[in-house]
C-alpha cells in the first residue's frame, strides 16, 4: 500500500488500543493540527483509522470581565465606598458614594442593579445604605472571575468541568457579558483492524502533488507524479459574500421602471415644515393625524424660508376654500404651526415643493416626477407596519386626466414586477378626489394587502400652488411591493431589528 507522507505519519502515530488526540499526534509528528485532522479523515475514508470527537463547554473571560478582576465588580466597589462613607451607620448620599467608588458611565447602572440583588444594602430616595454584615469577598461571581483569571483565561477556552464553578454563577456571568460560553471539540484517532493489518504488511510513503504547476509541465515530471485526491463531496463552510439588500434591489428596480416610463426623480429634506407636509395638502391643522400621536415633531427652529405669498394662498384655501364653489374648514389656522418642523410622514411633501416651483422643477405640462425615499410615522408595529419605511411617490401633470389614466399607470408599473392582479377600492383623502387604494395578493398567504393610496389632487391643493391643470398622484409602499415579489410574510423580515438574516441572504426577487 502506498500513502502520502502525512497520512503515513498519522497512521504510524495512531494506536490500536488507545484513542490519541489530534494535538498529541501533531506534537509527535511535527505536523500542524489541521494537517493531522485532514489526514485522519482521509485515512478514515479508507477504513484505516476511526475518528472520534468529544465536545466540552468552555469559558473565556471577556474584556469587561477581565477589567473587573483587576478593579473589582462595580457593586463591590460601591459597597466598599459606602462603608468608607459610613453608610453602614447612617444613609449616605448616593451621588457622593458613586463618586468615591469612581464609577462612571454604564458602571453606575450595573452597580445599582446588582447592589441590592446581592444583599449589599439598599438605595432609597437618593440615599444609600450598606449592610455591615455583607461579605463581598465571598461573592461567588467575583470568586468565579478570579478563578478563571488564575486558570489562565486569556482566550484559551477553559474547560468548564475542570473549574469548580456553579452553573448558575456561570449563567449569571454570561448574562452580564463578563464571560463568553463556547464549545471545544476534541478529535481523537484510533487504528482499526485494517489499519493494523496495513502497517504489518508494510506501507510505502509517496510524495503527492497538490496542483499541476508550470514547472511540472515544463520538466515533464508530471508524468511520474502522484496527485492528491480531492473529495469533491466533502462538506465545506459556506462562504458568504456581500450582496445588495433586497429592499435596495427593489428600490433600484422601481427607479429603473419609472425612468423608463418617462419620470424624473425628486429629492428633498426628511425633516420639513408642516406647511409642506400637510398644509399644502389641504389637511386641516386640527386633523388627528397632525397630533403627536401620528407625528414626529422636532425641537428645532421653525422654517422661515416659505414664500409669504404661497403661505397666504394656502391659508386662504384652508379658511375659505378655493374657487367659486370652494368652502374651507372654518377652523383655526396658524402660520407658526405651519412653520414647525417634523419628520415627513409621506414624501408628498416633495411633490408640494416641486409643484409649487420652489424646487425648481419644469412645470409646463405634461410632467412626470417620482421619488423613492424614507418616511416616518408613529404607527403600531405589526406584519405590515413600521415606524419608518420607504414610499414610492409619484405624480403626473397633464390636461384632462382621468381615473382611467391613473389605473392604467399602475397596471403598467406593477406589470413590470410580474404583478397583474392589482385591485382598486374607492377611498377618501382630504387632498384627492376621486381617490382609491390599491391591493395586491400575497403570493404565499393569498391574503390581500394594501400596497398604496392614490387619487387626483383637489383644486384646493393645486390652486394655491399655481397649477391650473390636472395632477394625479400616488404613494406606494416599497416594503409591501417587496413582500409581493419575495414572498416575505412580515415586513419586519425585510429591515429593522428583527430582520431575518437568512431570508435576506437567500431571498430572490421574482420580477
Amino acid at each position: 500500500m502506498r500513502l502520502p507522507e502525512r497520512q503515513l505519519a498519522v497512521l504510524e502515530a495512531a494506536s490500536a488500543t488507545d484513542e490519541r488526540t489530534v494535538a498529541e499526534i501533531a506534537a509527535e509528528t511535527d505536523l500542524k493540527p489541521e494537517t493531522v485532522a485532514g489526514a485522519a479523515f482521509d485515512l478514515a475514508d479508507e477504513g484505516l483509522v476511526a475518528v472520534g470527537s468529544t465536545t466540552d463547554e468552555t469559558l473565556d473571560l471577556t474584556d469587561e470581565g477581565r477589567s473587573y478582576v483587576e478593579a473589582g465588580l462595580p457593586e463591590t466597589r460601591l459597597y466598599r465606598a459606602g462603608l468608607g462613607a459610613g453608610a453602614d451607620a447612617e444613609p449616605a448620599s448616593m451621588g457622593a458614594v458613586i463618586g468615591e467608588a469612581e464609577l462612571d458611565g454604564p458602571e453606575v447602572d450595573i452597580a445599582l442593579a446588582n447592589f441590592a440583588r446581592k444583599g449589599f444594602g439598599s438605595v432609597d430616595g437618593g440615599e444609600l445604605s450598606v449592610d455591615p454584615g455583607a461579605d463581598p469577598d465571598a461573592d461567588p461571581e467575583a470568586t468565579a472571575l478570579a478563578a478563571l483569571a488564575d486558570a489562565g483565561g486569556e482566550g484559551e477556552g477553559l474547560d468548564v468541568d475542570a473549574l469548580d464553578v456553579d452553573e448558575a454563577v456561570i449563567d449569571r456571568l454570561d448574562s452580564r457579558g463578563l464571560v463568553s460560553v463556547g464549545e471545544s471539540v476534541t478529535r481523537t484517532v484510533r487504528l482499526t483492524d485494517d489499519g493494523v493489518d496495513a502497517l504489518m504488511t508494510g506501507v510505502e510513503a509517496t510524495e503527492t502533488v497538490g496542483a499541476l504547476t508550470p514547472e511540472l509541465l515544463a520538466s515533464g515530471e508530471w508524468r511520474d507524479a502522484e496527485f492528491a485526491e480531492y473529495n469533491v463531496e466533502a462538506e465545506a463552510e459556506t462562504a458568504r459574500g456581500g450582496r445588495k439588500h433586497v429592499l435596495r434591489r427593489t428600490a433600484d428596480r422601481v427607479k429603473d421602471v419609472l425612468v423608463g416610463m418617462g419620470f424624473q426623480e425628486m429629492e428633498g429634506p426628511h425633516a420639513d415644515a408642516d406647511f409642506w407636509i400637510n398644509d399644502c395638502l389641504f389637511m386641516p391643522q386640527d386633523h388627528p393625524a397632525r397630533t403627536h400621536w401620528d407625528r414626529f415633531a422636532l425641537d428645532v427652529d421653525p422654517m422661515e424660508s416659505i414664500p409669504d405669498e404661497l403661505m397666504a394662498r394656502v391659508e386662504a384655501a384652508h379658511r375659505d376654500g378655493w374657487g367659486v364653489d370652494g368652502d374651507g374648514y372654518h377652523s383655526p389656522w396658524s402660520a407658526d404651526f405651519a412653520r414647525e418642523v417634523a419628520l415627513r410622514g409621506h414624501t408628498t411633501s416633495l411633490s408640494m415643493r416641486y409643484l409649487s416651483g420652489v424646487a425648481g422643477a419644469e412645470l409646463e405640462p405634461p410632467q412626470r416626477y417620482f421619488s423613492v425615499e424614507k418616511v416616518y410615522r408613529n404607527d403600531t408595529l405589526d406584519p405590515t407596519h413600521l415606524l419608518e419605511f420607504f414610499q414610492i411617490e409619484g405624480w403626473v401633470m397633464a390636461e384632462d386626466l382621468s381615473v382611467r389614466d391613473l389605473m392604467g399607470t399602475f397596471e403598467e408599473f406593477y406589470r413590470q414586477f410580474g404583478i397583474t392582479d392589482i385591485r382598486f377600492k374607492p377611498h377618501y383623502n382630504p387632498y384627492t378626489e376621486p381617490s382609491f387604494e390599491l391591493f395586491g395578493e400575497h403570493p404565499e398567504t393569498g391574503e390581500e394587502i394594501e400596497i398604496g393610496n392614490s387619487g387626483v389632487f383637489r383644486e384646493e391643493v393645486t390652486g394655491p400652488l399655481g397649477v391650473d391643470c390636472d395632477v394625479m398622484a400616488w404613494g406606494l409602499a416599497l416594503e409591501r411591493l417587496a413582500m409581493l415579489t419575495t414572498g416575505a410574510e412580515d415586513i419586519r423580515d425585510l429591515h429593522g431589528t428583527l430582520a431575518d438574516i437568512d431570508f435576506l441572504r437567500n431571498a430572490e426577487v421574482s420580477y
